[in-house]
């Protein structure tokens, strides 16, 4: 009986260490899609992109939006080519994608989960030849993997630390 009421103890004490971890990982990735996102536009100036890919990129992270545009993928392409988190053939970076998620506020709870997502994906998806279709794929395999993991951003976090990018 004993031994049950420590391992019930140690399991919630587990669950209550793992949950601030949690949070503030959704938190930077909040920084990181504020900051990331603030490239959008000029990308869709410079690309000719459609003004609707602006509302899909604020919608990413909502729950019913489903990543498939095409154009989105463009978009993050060009979005990653400002910060030169890809390289030429539209694959991440890994060095550049840690500094880059390493120079936000915490950054270092999310840099390693967050390339070991991306990089999982882009295996998933190495074969499409067309890089706007396979980034967008990895996209949305990314979106699923962090909300499984519980990365992922709410919609009001980000909106929250929009306005200091």
């Amino acid at each position: 009986m004993a031994f049950r009421c420590y391992v019930v103890v140690f399991l919630a004490v587990l669950a209550l260490a793992t949950v601030p971890r949690v949070r503030s990982t959704a938190e930077v990735m909040s920084h990181v899609t504020a900051h990331f996102g603030k490239s959008l536009e000029e990308c869709r100036e410079e690309s000719g992109l459609s003004s609707d890919i602006l509302e899909e990129f604020q919608h990413f992270w909502s729950e019913n939006f489903q990543v498939v545009d095409r154009e989105l993928g463009c978009a993050i392409i060009c979005m990653s080519n400002k910060f030169a988190l890809m390289h030429d053939d539209a694959r991440m970076h890994h060095v550049n994608m840690h500094d880059y998620i390493k120079s936000f506020p915490q950054g270092e709870l999310l840099s390693e989960k967050m390339v070991e997502l991306i990089h999982n994906c882009e295996k998933q998806f190495d074969d499409i030849e067309d890089e706007c279709n396979r980034v967008v794929k990895v996209a949305a395999c990314f979106k699923e993997s962090a909300k499984k993991d519980g990365i992922a951003p709410e919609v009001a976090m980000i909106e929250a630390v929009l306005e200091k990018y």
